[in-house]
């Protein structure tokens, strides 16, 4: 036994030295970049880098095969005593849910808080009579006092469907729509709990996704409601790398809002006076996902798509769009609607239903990865600065940003962003050191600026693209 340990912590030992070797080295490599003046990748916190080692594609596959299970998982499906206690329907799923991130706190040392936000829907179109949902979800507190107020969440809907969304007794597997999603969530718990940051995560599964966004719209809305400062909402939905022969495997898309759904009459002529209509929060959001997949190998690159969702079709992330709250989705690449909300059945040779042996669980496992080494960066760094404003009150060729310092007392200088303005990422950085003003020899009529905090481990905000102040 003591033999088998010791093996064990060998190997556990040369992981991270690989781990920290690399990481030195893309560390010395981006600071080479940087000293040309365009953005380097974020510098690689090793801790974070070794976490995602841990990310299994095994676990996932098990946990979606769990899913899988309960026969169906429609909202609107059983939920009563003897319906859980057969392990059918959306009750079970929801048990099964509890039951895990409850597993997850107690492997941490009750460092996570496993909560249900429970609901009555009142009935719709798709809802033939009032029906109770529940959303499951874990909290791990931010370790910093002040910091812990900032929230960043990833979250996935467990409630599947068939062809038909009123067919409670038909089986509805959701393997990919939205198992992964879900098994996404439950891995990104189960890896980054055995960690500690400043910030606060959630780990958020929701119901009610496939009968009108309702479990995300009650969540996002008792979030805004209560004051709850969330600055990025990752949500995952159909992310299970369809096994097509078509499908591109190497790429995860990446949807974000433009024009805010949450914005006012008065802040959309704004946005359109300022030519501002791509540097909503969660086009920042999703730049900054970018930047994390060229820093941390997860597998997966993240292609940026500018829009809200594809055509014909909706999210989580847009109930949390609808609150003002910087949020994104994520999906696979090409899908493949013959696995999506369709009986199980073949007919003319073409099989359909959304079953496991269409997920590919190592795709799953990347965007996990991915998902992780998102939530875990924002939640280790600063604050973005706050009231950033570009000077605007006279005609002149230089550009004078001023903001106040970032909340929570962690950053230890700040950067500029420029890039043009039909670029659709940033192109230049100036450090400015640990200032809340500066004037740099460029026009503001010809670039985007953007400040971000920085604090002394390189960890980096969301940047802030400035208001014009007159």
């Amino acid at each position: 036994m003591i033999s088998h340990l010791k093996k064990r912590w060998r190997r556990m030992a040369a992981g991270l030295v690989v781990v920290s070797t690399v990481a030195l080295a893309q560390n010395e490599a981006r600071s080479k970049v940087s000293e040309t003046g365009a953005p380097e990748p974020m510098v690689v916190d090793i801790r974070i880098a070794a976490a995602l080692q841990q990310v299994s594609a095994e676990r996932i596959r098990a946990n979606i095969e769990r899913l899988v299970s309960f026969g169906t998982r429609l909202t609107i499906s059983a939920q009563d005593p003897a319906a859980i206690g057969a392990g059918r329907g959306v009750g079970a799923a929801r048990e099964w849910l509890e039951s895990e991130f409850e597993r997850y706190a107690k492997d941490c040392g009750g460092c996570l808080e496993v909560k249900t936000d429970t609901f009555t829907e009142p009935a719709a179109d798709r809802i033939p009579q009032p029906a109770e949902i529940t959303n499951v979800y874990a909290v791990l507190r931010g370790t910093d006092a002040e910091n812990a107020k900032r929230i960043v969440l990833v979250t996935g809907h467990y409630d599947s469907r068939n062809s038909d969304t009123l067919d409670t007794k038909g089986d509805a597997p959701g393997a990919n729509d939205d198992g992964s999603g879900t098994a996404v969530s439950l891995e990104c718990a189960r890896v980054l709990s055995k960690l500690k940051f400043p910030a606060t995560i959630i780990f958020l599964t929701v119901a009610g996704e496939e009968q009108g966004l309702n479990g995300s719209h009650h969540f996002a809305k008792m979030a805004k409601d209560q004051g709850w400062n969330i600055e990025a909402v990752l949500n995952n939905d159909i992310v299970g790398g369809d096994r097509s022969a078509e499908q591109d495997r190497s790429v995860v898309r990446v949807f974000s809002e433009g024009l805010p759904a949450a914005a006012t009459e008065q802040e959309i002529r704004r946005i359109r006076g300022l030519g501002g209509e791509n540097d909503s929060t969660s086009r920042q959001l999703a730049r900054y996902i970018f930047d994390v997949g060229r820093t941390y190998d997860a597998g997966v690159t993240p292609m940026l798509v500018f829009r809200p969702d594809r055509y014909l079709r909706g999210g989580d992330h847009y109930s949390f769009n609808q609150q003002g709250f910087a949020a994104v989705r994520f999906t696979e690449f090409r899908e493949d609607f013959h696995h999506q909300h369709q009986n199980v059945r073949t007919e003319d040779g073409i099989e359909y239903g959304d079953l496991t042996k269409f997920v590919d669980f190592d795709y799953v496992a990347h965007v996990a990865r991915l998902n992780a080494a998102t939530l875990a960066s924002l939640a280790s760094a600063p604050a973005s600065p706050a009231n950033v404003h570009l000077l605007a009150k006279d005609l002149e060729n230089d550009s004078t940003l001023t903001w106040k310092n970032s909340p929570g007392g962690s950053a230890s200088g700040y950067e500029i962003l420029w890039r043009a303005t039909t670029s659709p990422e940033w192109e230049h950085v100036e450090k400015v050191g640990d200032v809340t003003r500066t004037t740099l020899k460029l026009s503001k009529d010809n670039v985007i600026f953007a400040v971000r905090a920085v604090d002394a481990q390189g960890h980096r905000s969301l940047p802030v693209v400035p208001l014009p102040e007159r």
